[in-house]
This record gives C-alpha cells, sequence and structure tokens, in this order.
C-alpha cells in the first residue's frame, strides 16, 4: 500500500489541467489551517474553497468500496478512521468560512472541474 499514490493522482492531475485550462489558478496540497498533517487537494485561497477528490476504497465510496479480507478487522477500523478524519476535515473547515467540495475518484475529471467552475463563479462578488 506504500506505493499507493496519495497527491497527484490521475484524477487530480486531469481536474487540475482543465481548471487551469479554463483561466483558473489554485493552489495544490495546501495544508489545511489549523489540522496538522491534513491537505486541500486543490484550494481557492481567496474565494475559501477546497476541493477534495476521494479515493474509492481509502474513503469509503459508497458505491465502490471494499473490504479486505485478510486482517479484516484491522482494515475495518482503519477505514471508519479515514471516513472520521474526512468528516471532521469538512467540519473544520466549514465552521471556518470555508466551502468543500468533495468528489469521488470515479467521477468524470470534466463533471468535477464543471462543477467546480460553478462554484468558484458563485463566490465571486458580482461587479
Amino acid at each position: 500500500m506504500s506505493r499507493q499514490a496519495s497527491r497527484d493522482t490521475t484524477q487530480e492531475v486531469a481536474v487540475r489541467r482543465i481548471l487551469h485550462a479554463s483561466g483558473l489558478r489554485y493552489r495544490v496540497n495546501l495544508p489545511v489551517p489549523g489540522m496538522r498533517r491534513r491537505t486541500i487537494d486543490i484550494a481557492f485561497t481567496r474565494a475559501r474553497i477546497a476541493v477534495f477528490l476521494d479515493g474509492c476504497f481509502w474513503h469509503g465510496c459508497p458505491q465502490h468500496a471494499t473490504r479486505p479480507k485478510a486482517n479484516a478487522e484491522w482494515w475495518r477500523l482503519k477505514l471508519e478512521k479515514n471516513i472520521a478524519r474526512d468528516r471532521d476535515t469538512t467540519l473544520h473547515l466549514e465552521g471556518s468560512g470555508w466551502t468543500v467540495l468533495r468528489f469521488w475518484e470515479h467521477e468524470s475529471p470534466e463533471e468535477v472541474a464543471r462543477r467546480v467552475t460553478l462554484a468558484r463563479e458563485q463566490s465571486s462578488p458580482s461587479p
């Protein structure tokens, strides 16, 4: 499992490429303010939008999550902690005035980028 990419996954890179091509600028792997060792995959700091692209296995996707049979109890606890940490991070950021967008790795990069762009446009002050 140590070879599993935790950043710059195929989906992250595809989404970032689409966002960048459309003229949006963002920060990558920004530390979550006030929370050690947690990062935001894509952050729009001025608009205070945090985008997370969660892997189906590691974050408990309701459609695609699987549970290993070997060492099942250890894995169950590990994955439940991941889900609880995600929830905690989301609540922390929302409490600090951030908009949090979470997407699954199986969602199309084009659709993710469209929804991120829409959220970014809605956060901009009107002229």
